[in-house]
């Protein structure tokens, strides 16, 4: 059955009750849909639990409230905003496109959203999955989940009344078995799932591969611009950053935080981002921390262990991600050769600092400091450990595909480039949706809408078959060791070989040297 315009709102009845939708399109629409119990009062700072339902038929027209978050009016000068109000600390929600309810199994794309761990959401029109539900005749759900303090406070379980945390990750391990327990009602397929994330979402994805409880769960995920050289801190590590908060918040342990209403929360999370920024590095004020349990290691490392290495894997970045961040900072375009090498000490030492400097450099005549630190931190943060789980995926036979997306915006004068969550748009095939975002400035209409088709089309083949070869594509390798195939998204789409060779060595040179 096909849904189409003025057809009854589509219902579907869940073992939680009834929902009813509406029609977008062609595509029936299920918004601000309970995946688990509101976190709220004795349960902020636990694991999500289950709802517990409701009676009669709930309204699922209105996206559900996004997760509490800082939040600029106006937006940020790059994307326009991660989040959007309303914001809510009950944000445990979902949200369903499907060309026709409860007919059919169709694959089924999860998408998290990212945002640095605190701001972002899956209610945003950005994300809408719309088009991946028409073209790609799949079903999409797009989640929120706490962020922020809310998400990220890591308590070691010895404050009274305080649990361990990765609260984020109980809330998206919910998300996904509602998925497998429900999505059959909105015509979806439980064993043909793929998670896809970008950017924070794609270090949950890759988290959630390794999740003790996950198998079975997805089959195929998509990483977009992971952060995976990240350094992600164990409990003990993370202590500092707990005891900040407690102390910017006034707070002398959970039970005092709990008291407290969402946005207090919010401004003292404001001031531990003051404290624990670094000169010349991505801001994190709050991170996953691995704690043994929820997350027994590193997210680069999780797909090459247990079932997670036997999932189908793409994985890419933005040829400039870190100008997202430190392009448009007149703080950073005043930067001086002598800070940059002393940022680059900090990662090579000092004996191999200026040499590195230099290498960069030259990779880019009449480059600037801050242009040489912003390559250095898009590939010790994204390009590098990327490259380096293609590679070791690779080495065990394991199916991955590798890209980059490399079209610049001339916005702001070009200095954004190729920039992080470029891609985004793109991928989606929703430009309609990202009026909003500077970053689009200036492109060519016709050039989008070719690299769109190309990306979206990618990204439907793969959810559907494991391989995101179409074809408009040229022919796009999985990635090995000889030919280190990546494809290149840009105003011509091509495959070229071994695109990050020049980062991919001179990392690994410099690291194995005594």
């Amino acid at each position: 059955m096909a849904i189409s315009e003025g057809q009854v709102p589509p219902v579907v009845d869940l073992r939680a009750g009834r929902l009813q939708g509406a029609v977008d399109r062609g595509v029936a629409v299920f918004k601000g849909v309970p995946y688990a119990a509101p976190p709220v009062g004795a349960l902020r700072w636990r694991p999500a639990q289950p709802h517990p339902g409701w009676s009669g038929t709930r309204d699922a027209t209105v996206c559900g409230p996004s997760a509490p978050q800082m939040f600029m009016e106006g937006g940020d000068p790059v994307m326009g905003g991660h989040g959007s109000p309303p914001f809510d600390d009950d944000c445990l929600t979902l949200n369903v496109w499907t060309p026709a309810a409860d007919d059919g199994r169709r694959p089924v794309l999860v998408w998290i959203h990212g945002g640095g761990f605190v701001s972002g959401s899956g209610s945003l029109p950005n994300y809408s999955g719309e088009a991946f539900a028409r073209d790609g005749d799949l079903v999409v759900v797009s989640i929120n989940y706490r962020l922020g303090p809310l998400g990220y406070l890591y308590f070691d379980g010895e404050e009274e009344g305080s649990e361990p945390g990765n609260f984020w990750l109980t809330d998206q391990m919910a998300a996904l078995r509602w998925v497998r327990d429900n999505i059959e009602r909105f015509g979806g397929d439980p064993a043909t799932i793929t998670v896809a994330g970008q950017s924070g979402g794609a270090m949950s994805t890759a988290a959630l591969a390794g999740h003790p409880e996950s198998q079975g769960l997805f089959q195929r995920v998509i990483l977009q611009s992971p952060p995976l050289g990240l350094h992600i801190p164990t409990p003990a590590e993370y202590r500092k950053r707990t005891d900040s908060f407690l102390e910017i918040a006034g707070a002398k342990n959970a039970t005092d935080l709990r008291e407290l209403p969402w946005p207090k929360l919010i401004e003292a999370a404001g001031g531990l981002f003051a404290r624990t920024m670094r000169w010349g590095y991505w801001p994190t004020p709050f991170l996953p921390v691995r704690d043994g349990v929820t997350l027994r290691e590193h997210p680069a490392d999780t797909l090459l262990h247990g079932a997670a290495a036997d999932l189908d894997v793409m994985i890419g970045w933005t040829r400039e991600e870190a100008n997202f961040g430190f392009a448009l900072d007149k703080g950073y375009g005043a930067a001086t050769r002598d800070q940059v090498i002393a940022r680059i000490a900090e990662t090579f030492g000092e004996d191999d600092a200026a040499e590195v400097y230099d290498a960069y450099a030259r990779t880019r005549p009449g480059s600037r400091p801050v242009d040489v630190l912003m390559d250095l931190i898009t590939d010790e943060l994204f390009r590098v450990p990327c490259v380096e789980l293609a590679e070791a995926r690779a080495g065990m036979g394991k199916p991955v595909w590798a890209y980059q997306f490399d079209l610049p915006t001339p916005a702001h004068g070009g200095r954004l480039a190729a920039a992080h969550c470029l891609e985004l748009p793109f991928v989606f095939s929703n430009f309609d949706s990202w009026t909003h975002a500077p970053f689009l400035e200036g492109l060519d209409p016709a050039v989008c809408d070719g690299l769109a088709h190309s990306m979206h089309e990618a990204w439907i083949a793969f959810v559907r078959t494991g391989d995101p070869n179409h074809q408009d594509l040229p022919s796009w390798e999985r990635y090995d060791a000889d030919s280190r195939q990546t494809m290149r998204f840009d105003s011509v789409v091509t495959a070229v070989g071994d695109l990050a060779g020049h980062s991919r060595l001179m990392h690994g040179r410099l690291r194995e040297r005594p």
